[in-house]
């Protein structure tokens, strides 16, 4: 890794496509460092780190050799993501743990490799990814619902505890974004119910991206806020 000289450097999960890719060229552009953490290459970031964000090894080493190579780690966006539509009765206890450890595990693996520079440097912001349907819920969503859900509970407890320290930890809550993430089929990409939107369109990648540049960069009073860019799908 060949730093960029007086950058500060931003770590993002996820970021091979969809929100993280976004999130990765939003930050570039305003003069972050990005590094990105994805199964597969990230190539919109300044430099990319292959790893499962749901094992906490590979994430300790990563940050290690981040912070060593290129120095502290002074944003870590955490947009790793799975999504799949599946009944209650068909939900077997794999996909259940699938979906707790990539959306909390990755969360929180990240939280614990960087919070401790961030704490005696007295500054560092965190940014966690829940969904609008933690909140709202819908059919079919049980397991990714709730997993979401606990992305929430764990922000707002862990930015009670670090806010003394200078270190911000807030949420983004996206609405149905027009991600790889959704299929083709998606029911959300059904004309009736993106017509039903207030906004009448799904949210754009670059919009949310947008949301994650606001909590690192502008909102510094933000602390254990649920930020949700949704096109009024929740309201």
């Amino acid at each position: 890794m060949d730093d960029i000289a007086g950058a500060r450097v931003a770590v993002v999960t996820g970021a091979a496509s969809g929100i993280g890719a976004a999130t990765v060229t939003e930050l570039s552009q305003r003069g972050w460092t990005t590094v990105g953490l994805d199964l597969r290459p990230s190539t919109g970031a300044h430099h990319a780190v292959t790893l499962d964000v749901s094992d906490p090894a590979q994430v300790r080493a990563a940050i290690c050799r981040i912070e060593r190579e290129l120095g502290p780690v002074e944003a870590a966006v955490c947009a790793a993501g799975h999504y799949a539509i599946v009944p209650l009765a068909d939900i077997g206890w794999t996909e259940w743990l699938r979906m707790l450890r990539v959306h909390l595990g990755g969360l929180l693996n990240v939280c614990r490799a960087v919070v401790p520079g961030m704490v005696a440097r007295g500054h560092g912001t965190i940014i966690g990814f829940t969904s609008d349907l933690a909140v709202g819920g819908s059919d079919g969503d049980v397991h990714y619902s709730a997993a979401k859900g606990t992305v929430i509970g764990l922000v707002r407890a862990l930015a009670a505890e670090l806010a003394p320290s200078g270190v911000r930890v807030n949420a983004i809550a996206p609405g149905p974004t027009d991600t790889p993430l959704l299929a083709p089929d998606s029911p959300w990409r059904r004309p009736s119910y993106v017509r039903m939107l207030p906004a009448g369109r799904l949210v754009s990648p670059e919009e949310v991206a947008l949301s994650v540049a606001y909590l690192v960069e502008e909102g510094t009073f933000c602390v254990g806020e649920v930020l949700s860019p949704n096109s009024g799908s929740v309201i």
